[in-house]
């Protein structure tokens, strides 16, 4: 499949104010996976005017200029950037969508030719040819359950959680610094599932990130959601102490109790 509209823009390369974030790129425009968490980024193109419902969102749009205007900003943006991140408010490697995929490791062939590293994640497939890009890139997936019959309801596009995982287990394989994101991830009365299980499964990562879901009504109906996410924030801390794993827990997802603040 490929993107029936190309939009074009006037600037590419931006510095992000994601926490774990340096300068990112987003070079489509909307997102077939359709997430109904709900997608911030749905929330803000359409608080913005970019889009204006959720089918129109589902359709994306790729920048069509994109390497032109990534040919003249690396230059004046390349002695202040860290790494590039692939992709906020988009996916690099939007399931189905091969123009985009193309699109993404031209970007990142294009950044590590000029010394840039970068970072990608997505609730695709990670191509298995990145792993013959520079060894200082970061590859990750996003993992928020194992059980289909939640990704098909929440995430209705994306590539299945298998098929994440074994993608992103190849890349491992071959050597590549590898990542998951189990984020946004939800409270038991939206689904009731075994954390654990999620962490063994990505187990052979270098990092996770993980954060609590947000925007969602049924998060504020669950009324231990600040002891559940303080709770499974432990679990994520220690699970990679033990292993030698990186992490990181996003704000706002632990919070400190009424003791440890006195």
């Amino acid at each position: 499949m490929v993107c029936t509209i190309q939009i074009e823009r006037k600037t590419l390369l931006y510095k992000t104010g994601v926490e774990y974030g340096d300068y990112t790129i987003n070079h489509a425009e909307g997102c077939s996976h359709g997430c109904r968490y709900p997608c911030y980024a749905m929330l803000m193109s359409k608080r913005f005017g970019k889009v204006k419902t959720y089918e129109d969102w589902c359709c994306p749009k790729i920048v069509g200029n994109a390497l032109k205007l990534l040919e003249k900003e690396i230059p004046k943006f390349k002695k202040d950037i860290q790494s590039v991140h692939l992709c906020f408010s988009t996916d690099p490697f939007m399931y189905g969508y091969e123009d985009i995929c193309a699109l993404s490791m031209k970007i990142i062939e294009m950044l590590n030719a000029n010394g840039i590293k970068c970072t990608a994640l997505t609730k695709g497939v990670l191509p298995r040819e990145l792993a013959g890009f520079s060894e200082e890139n970061e590859y990750g997936i996003t993992l928020v359950s194992l059980n289909e019959d939640f990704r098909t309801s929440t995430e209705p596009g994306s590539a299945t959680y298998e098929a994440r995982i074994k993608s992103l287990r190849d890349l491992h394989d071959q050597g590549r610094k590898t990542w998951v994101s189990i984020e946004p991830y939800p409270t038991p009365n939206i689904i009731d599932q075994n954390f654990l299980e999620i962490l063994n499964a990505v187990s052979f990562v270098d990092k996770i990130i993980f954060g609590r879901l947000n925007y969602n009504a049924l998060v504020s109906k669950y009324k231990d959601a600040k002891e559940y996410f303080n709770k499974l924030s432990e679990t994520v801390i220690n699970f990679c102490l033990t292993r030698g794993i990186d992490f990181h827990i996003k704000d706002g997802t632990q919070t400190k109790r009424k003791e440890e603040i006195a």
